[in-house]
């Protein structure tokens, strides 16, 4: 244990150290999530003032997350900025084509990027890491195209090496699951509407409030609710009573069809069509 924390010890100071000789006034873009709150820590240790947190609030944030972005910030002790933003009038982004990433996090990016200006501040940081790299993330190109700097992916920062940091600086958020925005429990070519990003957080919000942790609730065509529960709570989920339970519940909050994965909670589900037609 003893190395483990004197490894985290000098991530965090390369970080840091990273932060201060690169950068002079930064906006963080932050979701309240492990990789964020470590970018907008090391910043406002580098920095001091000179470092924002901003926090998009958009339909597709689930509350629990913009409540969180808001804690965070204040144990760190940075400015933060909570700021509405629009993708959801974006035609591009409510079709939910294989691209919905790119039109949100262009939207996201051009809105901090218009505060960034009026407030005097130079660079957009991003909580992108190493193994953020190697997925599928149309968002990537979005923050290319505005000049989003990745300290953690220069750095060659894992996740591992992200939530050591977050454990050593005390962060609440050290162990939080990861995640993505509602819009990415909507299978691709389903559109995005305010009421379905409803329902999906509602119901997610219901199974967690029942001990079903981290599970996501994604909707396929024909109101179809597929549930990706931990394997370990397999069992619970699929036998009296909680089966009807989930059933009732799916029901009331207006899915047709529930069905249960018996492949568990699975990260980027959905993205298996794209790997599918590419292979086709």
């Amino acid at each position: 244990m003893p190395s483990e924390s004197a490894d985290a010890l000098q991530l965090a100071k390369s970080l840091v150290e990273h932060i201060r000789t690169s950068y002079y006034k930064v906006v963080v873009a932050f979701s309240g999530g492990v990789d964020s709150a470590v970018v907008a820590a090391a910043a406002y240790r580098a920095l001091g003032t000179n470092a924002i947190a901003w926090t998009s609030i958009g339909a597709a944030m689930p509350q629990a997350d913009q409540l969180d972005a808001q804690r965070v910030a204040q144990s760190i002790g940075i400015d933060h900025v909570r700021i509405p933003t629009s993708e959801i009038e974006n035609p591009d982004y409510i079709a939910n084509g294989p691209d919905r990433c790119f039109h949100c996090k262009s939207t996201l990016y051009a809105a901090i990027s218009k505060w960034a200006r009026e407030h005097d501040f130079e660079t957009i940081l991003s909580g992108t890491n190493a193994e953020d790299l190697g997925d599928y993330r149309p968002g990537l190109q979005a923050a290319a195209n505005w000049g989003v700097q990745a300290p953690l992916a220069d750095l060659l920062y894992t996740k591992d090496n992200v939530r050591s940091i977050a454990k050593l600086w005390s962060l609440e958020v050290a162990d939080k699951p990861a995640s993505p925005c509602l819009a990415s429990r909507i299978a691709y070519g389903q559109v995005v509407t305010i009421g379905r990003l409803g329902r999906i957080e509602a119901m997610e919000k219901w199974l967690n409030s029942e001990g079903l942790s981290d599970v996501r609730a994604r909707l396929h065509a024909d109101d179809l609710l597929r549930l990706e529960i931990h394997l370990h709570q397999l069992p619970e989920a699929v036998c009296e009573p909680m089966r009807s339970r989930i059933v009732s519940k799916a029901t009331e909050l207006g899915f047709r069809y529930v069905t249960i994965d018996i492949q568990g909670r699975q990260c980027g589900s959905l993205n298996r069509v794209l790997t599918d037609a590419q292979k086709g």
